[in-house]
């Protein structure tokens, strides 16, 4: 697939996105990936997690892990996924992340939050962790397949987003200066060699990050390859 024939999917993906998401706020879904959230009256056993989606995605992208977690113990109290603009700058999304978790912990009890972020979902919550406050919430933090230093299939992208992950932006060189992990948070990247959207693959690691190399999937193979899964609830166990 062309370079040129990713950005029409994602644009069409992201239209999509956009127009399932405007009648959505901050506050919490009624449903996750098909559950009603407001019948779970089970007690807080793990840290909630806040997954995060990629550019053009929405949250029922990880709708596999989600069951995969639930079959693994966590409650739906315990499990949280959103929607975010794809026009916005990421650090929008990001102050979006800060109203999410806050709305989390007030609600659950929790004393911290741990996400998973797929894609340019690692770059909005990375913001959120260096600039927003987020590093003293978040337990574990997870990139899969996350431009962290960016990419060049964003390059053909005009919107905002995109531009914001280009390789040598000023936005990634903001948010990459001085400490790529602060705080106390657990960091950990997954990245794959064969990974066709992140260019190049070690755009995905971070200096100070757990940095893991998957087997060879593709950019979307990392919401349901069963050993990411995997490692990803080790991590955050």
């Amino acid at each position: 697939m062309t370079l040129d024939n990713l950005r029409n999917v994602a644009l069409s993906l992201a239209f999509v996105t956009f127009a399932a998401s405007c009648s959505q706020t901050v506050t919490e879904p009624d449903t996750i990936c098909g559950a009603d959230r407001s019948a779970s009256t089970a007690p807080i056993t793990h840290d909630p997690i806040l997954f995060v989606h990629g550019y053009g995605g929405n949250g029922g992208n990880f709708c596999t892990m989600i069951d995969r977690f639930r079959a693994d113990g966590w409650t739906d109290r315990e499990l949280y996924a959103y929607n975010y603009s794809f026009i916005a700058s990421y650090a929008t999304d990001a102050e979006e992340i800060r109203a999410q978790v806050d709305q989390i912990m007030a609600q659950t009890g929790a004393s911290k939050v741990d996400i998973i972020a797929h894609s340019a979902g690692s770059v909005s919550s990375r913001y959120y962790m260096k600039n927003l406050g987020g590093s003293g919430k978040v337990d574990a933090w997870v990139s899969l397949g996350g431009p962290n230093h960016g990419t060049d299939t964003a390059l053909n992208c005009s919107f905002t987003p995109c531009v914001e992950i280009q390789p040598g932006s000023a936005f990634l060189a903001a948010l990459n200066t001085g400490d790529e992990t602060p705080g106390f948070a657990r960091y950990a990247t997954w990245w794959s060699p064969c990974d066709a959207t992140i260019n190049p693959d070690e755009s995905v690691l971070l200096v100070g990050a757990t940095n893991h190399e998957t087997a060879c999937i593709a950019h979307i193979s990392f919401l349901d390859d069963t050993a990411v899964y995997q490692q990803v609830r080790d991590w955050v166990r």
